[in-house]
């Protein structure tokens, strides 16, 4: 992911994505439908409280307005550039080649959203004969709605990014070749599907040559030269399906299954929820309660920095957010306790990605509706693994406060308790959730309603921090910008899981696997390295995406408990954000701090070791996981 798109996604930031992007009505629909998003699920859980009976539709409807919301904030997120993307064009020279290069990215991203927004429309075309409809007879086809419109704006508005003249004409002309088959399609009563053939194998042994081979290499292209995630992984999915004589319109009707779980909704709910909480300055309050409780010790404020990071990362989801909204204040006060800068800078990139086992982090629960694995499971498994990966980080930042005689203030509890008293609200996220989901008042949805609702009053009316009409709409399209383009790459990954699944490749794999590796140890080894690669170079949520399905029927395979795999695969991706030469962190640092990248490789090598450390155990030790699942859920 690119550091500055990653430096826009902090709430308050500058310039954070869907601040001036997209048009107002996007700006206040996305509000709306947020907020009626909070409403319903926390409306749902407190009426089936007290009459046992909730909200007809309340649950069908959030799942729907998520789309919306994931629509939406894919359209922001591309009129600011915000989608996840690699950097690598910021490495060219300036001039032409890096102009050359966007322009490419802007031609391949305008005809893969042309082509997903007449696939959109077949799909809505088709499902609009089905007479399925929601509480209060809307009929379900009206959310598909959003689908082509989004994605025709997204491609319009690729074409607009384009760098220049030449390059804006050619994305016109990509447009203006897809529009002729758009308007057939919309005059079309019924039909076939655009592109579709249904003497696949045949048409499949004459194309493969001509289209599947220049078309796959041109898609890595741009992937390697920044296009979007999502651009890249739907164009392979639509060059996939054509070569099979698949209905296109296949990859939209992915992308829509995506209402089906119950548990999306969690995602735009709690990200809203961290959002609001890092606009109304929680980090401010947990470094001072930290620093009350933890300055004493030795190396006290090393475990202060630990602890905190740790946590906010755990309210935000994204370790990016972490390191660019606490790394101004913790920093330097690191260092001017006598604290190596190497040190310092090491310990706030290795910091920024803890806490991601814990809730209410997203990759959690993104894993969990990818995988199929109870979401509850997932966070009580990960409690006892992100505790000890703390731990190892704190006590190299003790052992470190010890040689360089770090100074230690008294311990003054009347400050302890002040700045703990002042952290209350921020605090009480976390405890909320859990108590809902632990004592079966609300589902994990409902929760994760709950606790944006509650960070929305603890920052309006208790903390004063966040104005109603000035702050709250601008956050909340900040959190749903950051919401699209992760919902949209999701939709699309699905697209393409399906071909495998249709391809049978899953099963090939497995077979291969079985074939070459004979025991669950070798297994869990060759996936620590898989993952510890693939995680420096991919985007968490991309990686969760497009692996966790390949991975977890192989885990199942080899005997992996499903909940020890997934809290593995999440370890291990937390650690892929210190790996050289592309882990996310790192580039996070050198752009936040204005350090180069090698000096980042150096000082967060320790603490990749450590963590290294923490991540072989919770591999190789599934109690560690597993016990605590069997104690606390013992029915289950």
């Amino acid at each position: 992911m690119d550091a500055p798109r990653a430096a826009a996604h902090v709430a308050g930031a500058p310039e954070a994505p869907g601040e001036k992007a997209g048009t107002s009505f996007e700006r206040w629909a996305l509000v709306v439908i947020v907020l009626a998003m909070i409403l319903l699920p926390a409306l749902e859980a407190a009426v089936r409280r007290f009459t046992g009976s909730g909200v007809p539709g309340a649950a069908v409807y959030t799942q729907h307005l998520t789309l919306w919301v994931g629509f939406l904030g894919a359209m922001l997120a591309t009129s600011t550039g915000h989608h996840l993307a690699l950097s690598t064009v910021d490495f060219l020279r300036e001039g032409w080649p890096r102009e050359l290069a966007r322009a490419f990215d802007s031609a391949v991203t305008t005809l893969v959203c042309a082509l997903l927004a007449y696939a959109s429309l077949d799909m809505v075309l088709l499902d609009k004969g089905r007479v399925d409809t929601l509480a209060g007879g809307v009929p379900e086809w009206w959310f598909e709605v959003v689908m082509p419109v989004g994605f025709a704006v997204m491609s319009i508005r690729g074409a607009m990014k384009a760098p220049s003249r030449g390059a804006k004409a050619a994305c016109w002309i990509l447009i203006a070749a897809v529009l002729p088959f758009v308007v057939s399609r919309a005059l079309a009563v019924e039909g076939e599907g655009f592109l579709t053939m249904p003497d696949g194998p045949t048409l499949l042994r004459g194309h493969t040559a001509a289209l599947g081979w220049p078309g796959s290499l041109l898609l890595l292209a741009a992937f390697l030269l920044g296009a979007p995630v999502f651009v890249v992984m739907a164009g392979y999915a639509l060059l996939l399906f054509y070569l099979a004589g698949t209905p296109v319109a296949s990859v939209p009707a992915e992308t829509f299954r995506l209402v089906v779980s119950p548990t999306l909704p969690a995602i735009p709910l709690l990200t809203v929820a961290g959002y609001v909480l890092a606009e109304g300055g929680a980090s401010r309050r947990l470094v001072r309660a930290a620093q009350g409780w933890f300055g004493w010790m030795p190396g006290g404020l090393a475990v202060m920095a630990t602890f905190v990071c740790a946590l906010f990362t755990t309210f935000t989801g994204a370790s990016g957010v972490t390191i660019l909204a606490l790394g101004g204040i913790i920093l330097p006060a690191l260092v001017s306790e006598k604290y190596p800068e190497g040190f310092s800078l090491g310990l706030v990139t290795a910091a920024g990605s803890l806490g991601l086992l814990f809730p209410p982090s997203l990759p959690v629960i993104l894993y969990g509706v990818v995988a199929g694995v109870p979401i509850d499971h997932l966070y009580i498994g990960g409690l006892f693994p992100g505790l000890l990966m703390i731990a190892l980080v704190a006590a190299y930042g003790v052992w470190m406060g010890i040689r360089n005689h770090t100074p230690r203030p008294g311990f003054e509890p009347r400050e302890a308790l002040r700045a703990l008293w002042h952290a209350k609200w921020d605090l009480g996220l976390p405890i909320l959730i859990i108590v809902a989901v632990a004592s079966g008042f609300a589902t994990i949805v409902e929760s994760a309603a709950l606790g944006a609702a509650y960070a929305i009053v603890a920052e309006l009316l208790l903390h004063r921090d966040v104005h109603l009409t000035r702050d709250l709409p601008r956050v909340l399209v900040h959190a749903s910008t950051l919401v699209g383009s992760v919902v949209i790459l999701l939709g699309v990954a699905l697209g393409m899981t399906s071909y495998l699944v249709d391809a049978e490749i899953p099963t090939r794999l497995l077979a291969w696997v079985q074939a070459h590796i004979h025991s669950q140890w070798e297994f869990l080894l060759a996936l620590n390295v898989l993952l510890l690669v693939l995680g420096s170079v991919l985007e968490i949520y991309s990686a969760i995406v497009v692996l966790a399905p390949l991975v977890a029927p192989l885990g199942a395979a080899f005997g992996v408990e499903p909940v020890h795999l997934g809290v593995v695969f999440l370890a291990n991706l937390e650690l892929g954000f210190l790996f050289p030469p592309m882990g996310l962190n790192l580039f996070l640092s050198a752009s936040r701090f204005q350090k180069p990248l090698p000096l980042l490789y150096r000082k967060a090598l320790p603490f990749l070791v450590i963590m290294a450390v923490g991540v072989l155990l919770i591999t190789y030790v599934p109690a560690i996981t597993t016990g605590v699942v069997a104690l606390l859920t013992p029915a289950r």
